[in-house]
């Protein structure tokens, strides 16, 4: 039971989060059911769980419905970003291994190389890159209550679009802003650290309020 509602649960967050299920569509239990290859009573579940998280909303009559993002969802977001993931850098830059460092300077540079070389499919590398490196960090934090609370933060659906509307620029800022989060973990510097990942998602909420 518990793997089947888990299937479920990952097949519709997972369609949420691509904008397979766009903000405002209605999700039954029936496509839910036939999607993940399950039966009804785990997708209820599942449903429950998305719901628990911001992603549903249940309206009398009509079920299913998935959660319509608006500007000051996306503010709410990036302001609980900036003190929690600035929090999370700071306890990771007292965690990092080698072994770590090396991990997140190999996601940074491959984010930094996509950004220039631009070839297709660059925008949906950059964000699974992105949102990697930024898992990363919180793992290495050391607080499985941190992880949990930014895992639907930094995969929200508004979070995952973020790249498709940057500029080069952003993109190149953005790339760069983590290879100095790497340098800074790999000193051991708590405050730098944390202030660097401050500034970088400031700088994304920036960016999007350009637009």
């Amino acid at each position: 039971m518990a793997k089947a509602v888990d299937k479920a649960y990952q097949t519709v967050r997972e369609r949420i989060v691509r904008g397979v299920y766009p903000a405002s569509s209605r999700i039954t239990e029936q496509e839910v059911a036939a999607a993940a290859g399950v039966s009804r009573t785990p997708v209820r579940e599942a449903l429950r769980k998305l719901h628990a998280e911001g992603l549903l909303e249940f309206i009398p009559h009509q079920g299913a419905i998935v959660t319509e993002w608006t500007s000051a969802d996306r503010e709410d977001v990036f302001e609980l970003r900036a003190l929690l993931e600035s929090y999370g850098a700071a306890r990771a830059a007292r965690r990092m291994t080698p072994e770590g460092i090396a991990e997140l300077r190999r996601l940074a540079e491959e984010q930094y190389h996509e950004t220039l070389s631009k070839t297709e499919g660059y925008l949906e590398r950059i964000g699974d890159l992105n949102s990697q490196f930024h898992r990363r960090i919180h793992e290495f934090a050391g607080s499985s209550r941190l992880v949990t609370a930014l895992a639907s933060l930094i995969e929200a659906p508004l979070m995952m679009k973020t790249f498709q509307t940057y500029q080069d620029e952003d993109l190149i800022r953005s790339a760069s802003h983590h290879l100095e989060i790497v340098r800074a973990l790999e000193a051991r510097d708590g405050d730098w650290s944390a202030a660097l990942m401050r500034s970088h998602i400031l700088g994304a909420r920036g960016a999007l309020r350009l637009l």
